[in-house]
């Protein structure tokens, strides 16, 4: 029997709620279906720094008291930011759902954008970029999407450029948060030992003066490009993605790209891992993904170097690529398909990750799926699926970003050419 039940008020807002009877905490948060994707480009990261902002005070509460009230019955809460939505959450005991529900929508509904809060938390963000901008291995996710999809909101980094959140003004973040968030594009999901009726009575009565949806959402088609971006930088290893045009989370060809990448990348018995690491030695790191958004799909394959292996190592990844369309097994395929499963039910045992998951179901699919839907969809996949997909993702255009010392590395055509051969 399901454990989920869902309500959604007058005005358009929705709950979902899960029952967990065997635990005595309960996940409890907001999401809304905005984030990087929804600025404009001359705003970038407007959508993270208004994550940060509501934690910063209220009509009623100020920044430290948001935190005690939580910590205070032993609670923990935090916020992310993506390129499609927002999530503000907090995980307490179930005794004190009333509470994270009152926090968050006061959050939610009542920020106040002090100025001088403003200023310290630019400060912050500034920080962090610039932690993020030391770390290669997240750099070159940057760079990658912004060559995959450049000129876009949809390919900007999440944090934003250094320069405009030093200039990012208070009307530009009070303006995006009357423009996006509002009734019809925000969920609450709790997942853990609670009542559904009384929670979403509580929540009702809460957000009953949440802004109305002004009128549907439409967003801006992601636009792939692909095309290369090298950035020479003095490190011990050369870091570089090499992806390709993916497919969207509402695609009928979504579960079956997740099952390629996982053949190709994910896990110690995966053919990457096994080719490039334990055969070669060449990587430490090395694994594929796949990420499905609204309209579109990111595939890539991620891997850091030595400068001197990067020669050897792309003759085996482009070999690899080339090979999966046309060599996959049964046992396989039952393999990655037990390591799909395994992975969506032991995420279960988390109850923030079940809320996060049904949020995310409702904003972008319009109903949450179960497990045992979840679950057929795996299984559904078969040989044919994996050599369709593969046929046409890698037949399309690559893009190439790499960071470090690239001397070594060949060029993007003769990449291309060992693809397309």
């Amino acid at each position: 029997m399901s454990t989920l039940k869902k309500t959604t008020l007058d005005n358009g807002l929705k709950i979902i709620t899960d029952y967990v009877p065997s635990v005595e905490s309960a996940a409890v948060g907001i999401w809304t279906g905005v984030g990087t994707r929804d600025e404009e480009l001359k705003d970038n990261g407007v959508a993270h720094m208004v994550e940060h902002m509501l934690f910063k005070g209220t009509e009623k509460r100020s920044a430290s008291q948001i935190a005690k009230e939580i910590e205070f019955v032993g609670g923990s809460m935090n916020a992310y930011t993506s390129r499609e939505m927002t999530s503000y959450h907090i995980h307490l005991l179930k005794d004190h759902t009333d509470l994270a529900l009152d926090v968050l929508s006061d959050m939610y509904l009542n920020s106040t954008f002090p100025e001088e809060e403003i200023e310290r938390e630019r400060h912050v963000i500034l920080q962090e970029i610039g932690m993020c901008n030391d770390t290669p291995d997240d750099v070159i996710f940057d760079l990658h999407f912004e060559t995959a999809y450049p000129d876009q909101p949809f390919g900007a980094p999440i944090l934003g450029k250094a320069e405009r959140i030093a200039s990012m003004e208070r009307d530009t973040l009070v303006n995006y948060v009357d423009s996006h968030y509002h009734a019809g594009n925000t969920v609450i999901s709790v997942s853990g030992n609670i009542d559904h009726d009384a929670f979403a009575e509580k929540a009702a009565e809460l957000f009953s003066e949440i802004k109305a949806t002004p009128q549907a959402k439409t967003i801006s088609p992601a636009s792939y490009a692909g095309g290369e971006m090298r950035m020479n930088r003095e490190l011990e290893q050369s870091h570089f993605i090499l992806g390709f045009k993916g497919f969207g989370r509402l695609s009928d060809d979504y579960y079956a790209a997740q099952t390629l990448s996982s053949i190709l990348g994910s896990g110690m018995s995966s053919r990457l891992f096994q080719e490039v690491r334990e055969k070669r030695g060449l990587v430490y790191s090395i694994f594929s993904y796949h990420s499905g958004y609204q309209d579109c799909g990111q595939f890539g394959i991620y891997a850091g170097t030595g400068p001197d292996k990067l020669g050897e190592i792309f003759p085996v990844i482009c070999n690899e690529i080339q090979r999966i369309s046309e060599d996959v097994s049964e046992d396989e395929l039952t393999r990655v398909k037990a390591q799909l499963k395994s992975s969506l039910l032991m995420g279960r045992e988390s109850m923030m990750n079940r809320a996060d998951m049904h949020a995310k179901h409702c904003l972008f699919r319009g109903d949450v799926l179960d497990v045992e839907t979840l679950k057929d969809r795996i299984n559904s996949v078969n040989l044919n699926d994996i050599k369709r997909v593969a046929t046409v993702m890698f037949a399309g255009k690559p893009t190439l970003s790499a960071l470090g010392p690239l001397d070594e590395l060949e060029s993007y055509e003769q990449i291309h050419a060992r693809l397309a051969a």
